[in-house]
């Protein structure tokens, strides 16, 4: 995610900032970081590069230095859509729900019907107790990326908490046949297919015992 269409970025700034997206889609986030930082000290303005600075922190699972850069960029830009995404997804992964939604809230107001946003908005939202509203939100990331693994796989366990076990079952086993090396999803997958079991069996025995 970038903001680089609500700027005019000169042609050496956009290279930079391509370099500096492919290396982090490659992995290589060190390096991504300081090719970003490289282009602060030239112009440290550049939201975009912050947005990235941030973007790859997350993923090396600092997320205290990827709030700082959000922080950063929202102070230059209070339209960062990519800023705010990024503290939801942090709140979010620190299960602090309120923050992840209003963050989320702000994300999704700014740019729209993007399943990603839309995923992680309608997880928190389902795990701050909003279940219904969650869920609708969840089927709306899935119906605009229908072979997101992540969707299917965060849908899948809201069902499978709601006790729709059939739906959870096919959404994971979805997911499972996407992502196959997924632990989380095999782990989820077994777990459902083993409630719903276990809930069969016992709804059995409940009605011989009625019959």
């Amino acid at each position: 995610m970038q903001n680089q269409d609500d700027f005019d970025y000169p042609e050496d700034v956009l290279c930079a900032l391509e370099a500096i997206e492919e290396l982090k889609l490659s992995g290589e986030h060190e390096k991504s970081i300081t090719e970003a930082e490289q282009l602060l000290f030239k112009d440290p303005d550049c939201v975009a590069a912050l947005e990235e600075i941030a973007d790859n922190y997350v993923s090396l699972d600092r997320f205290d230095k990827a709030e700082v850069a959000c922080r950063r960029a929202l102070d230059l830009h209070q339209k960062s859509y990519t800023a705010y995404y990024i503290l939801g997804f942090v709140a979010s992964h620190k299960q602090d729900w309120e923050t992840a939604v209003n963050d989320l809230k702000k994300a999704n107001e700014l740019h729209p019907n993007n399943p990603e946003i839309l995923r992680c908005l309608g997880w928190s939202l389902f795990n701050h107790g909003r279940r219904t509203q969650g869920v609708v939100i969840l089927e709306r990331a899935l119906n605009l990326e229908p072979e997101s693994s992540l969707t299917l796989c965060d849908l899948g366990i809201c069902y499978l908490q709601i006790k729709n076990f059939d739906k959870s079952i096919e959404l994971l086993k979805k997911a499972m046949e996407i992502d196959p090396e997924n632990k989380r999803i095999q782990e989820c997958y077994t777990a459902a297919k083993g409630f719903s079991d276990r809930y069969t069996s016992l709804d059995s025995r409940a009605k011989r015992k009625i019959a």
